[in-house]
C-alpha cells in the first residue's frame, strides 16, 4: 500500500504534531518531494527533529527514505491499466464510465490490499492456520459470504472449520474454543457488535485471533493476535459492500493458495474432493 494511502488511513490516530506533517504530505506530495526536512518543518510549523522522528515512526531510516516512498507512491498513480479510471461513481455517470470506475475501484482495492499485508504477517497467519486444531470463521453481512467461501476452501484441505450465519451460534462456537484453535474474524469496519463479542469470547478461551479489518484503528484490531488488512474505496458513499468484499475475497484466496503450498498433503485432499464431486456431476 502506498505511503499516501497509509497516512490518510492513520490520520485520525496521529498526534497533533504528526498529523500536521502527514496532512501536508497528503495535500502537497509533489511540493514535499522538493523540500528538505528543514523546509518541511518550516512549512508545517514543526521542528526539523520532529520531521525526522515522524519519518522514523513510519518505519523509515530517515526523511530521505520517506521522500523515496512518497516519490514511489506518486509514480504508481500513473500506472493504472489502460482505459481504466478510478473514482467514486456518481448518478450522472454514463454506463461506460460506471463500468470503468467500478473495474478501477476493484483493481485498486485488491492491489492495495496486497500491498498492505507484509509477507511476515501473512506467514504468521499461515502458521496459525496450519497449526490449528479447529478454525472458526466469523463474519456478518457481506463478510459472512466471504467467510463461507473461505470455509469451503478450508474444508477441501481436510481442516475442521466452524461457521454459521447465526451470530448466536457463532458465539457458542467461540465459547468452546481453546488455545489450540484459531478464530478468523472478518469485519471491514472492525466495529461489528456481533464480531466483537465473538472475538471477546475466543480471547477469553485463549484462542489465536486473526483479524481482517480496514486500516483505520478499531476495537477488533486491538484484540487480534495477528492483523490482516483490507483496503476499500467505500468511504464517501457506501450503498453496499463491494470493494471491501472483493478485498476480503482476494486476501482469503491468497491464504488458501499459500496453504496449498504449505500443507504437505493438500493436493491429496483436493483430488479426493474433486473425485467425490465428479460422481455427483456424472
Amino acid at each position: 500500500m502506498s505511503i499516501l494511502k497509509s497516512l490518510s488511513a492513520q490520520l485520525d490516530s496521529l498526534t497533533a504534531a504528526d498529523r500536521q506533517i502527514a496532512q501536508f504530505i497528503i495535500d502537497h506530495p509533489n511540493e514535499m518531494l522538493g523540500m528538505s526536512s528543514a523546509a518541511l518543518a518550516e512549512a508545517t510549523g514543526r521542528s526539523q527533529s520532529s520531521v525526522v522522528k515522524f519519518s522514523q515512526k513510519l518505519g523509515y531510516g530517515g526523511y530521505q527514505q520517506l521522500k523515496l516512498a512518497v516519490n514511489k507512491a506518486k509514480a504508481l498513480e500513473g500506472h493504472a491499466p489502460a482505459g481504466v479510471i478510478h473514482g467514486t461513481i456518481d448518478a450522472s455517470d454514463s454506463y461506460v464510465t460506471i463500468l470503468q470506475k467500478l473495474i478501477g475501484s476493484k483493481l485498486l482495492s485488491m492491489r492495495e490490499t496486497t500491498a498492505a499485508n507484509g509477507e511476515e504477517t501473512i506467514d504468521s497467519a499461515l502458521d496459525a492456520l496450519v497449526g490449528a486444531r479447529k478454525i472458526q470463521l466469523a463474519g456478518v453481512g457481506a463478510s459472512s459470504l466471504v467467510a463461507k467461501d473461505f470455509s469451503y476452501k478450508l474444508l477441501k484441505l481436510g481442516r475442521t472449520v466452524l461457521l454459521d450465519s447465526d451470530p448466536h451460534i457463532q458465539s457458542s462456537h467461540a465459547s468452546a474454543l481453546d488455545g489450540s484453535d484459531v478464530l478468523v474474524a472478518l469485519s471491514h469496519s472492525g466495529r461489528s457488535v456481533e464480531i466483537l463479542r465473538i472475538a471477546e469470547l475466543a480471547k477469553q478461551r485463549g484462542a489465536t485471533i486473526v483479524s481482517v479489518t480496514g486500516l483505520q484503528p478499531n476495537p477488533l484490531l486491538e484484540m487480534a493476535d495477528i492483523s490482516l488488512y483490507t483496503v476499500a474505496d467505500e468511504e464517501r458513499v457506501r450503498s453496499s459492500a463491494i470493494t471491501s468484499r472483493d478485498a476480503q475475497l482476494m486476501l482469503m484466496d491468497m491464504l488458501f493458495i499459500l496453504l496449498l503450498r504449505r500443507q504437505s498433503d493438500a493436493y491429496d485432499y483436493i483430488h479426493r474432493s474433486e473425485a467425490a464431486v465428479t460422481v455427483l456431476k456424472a
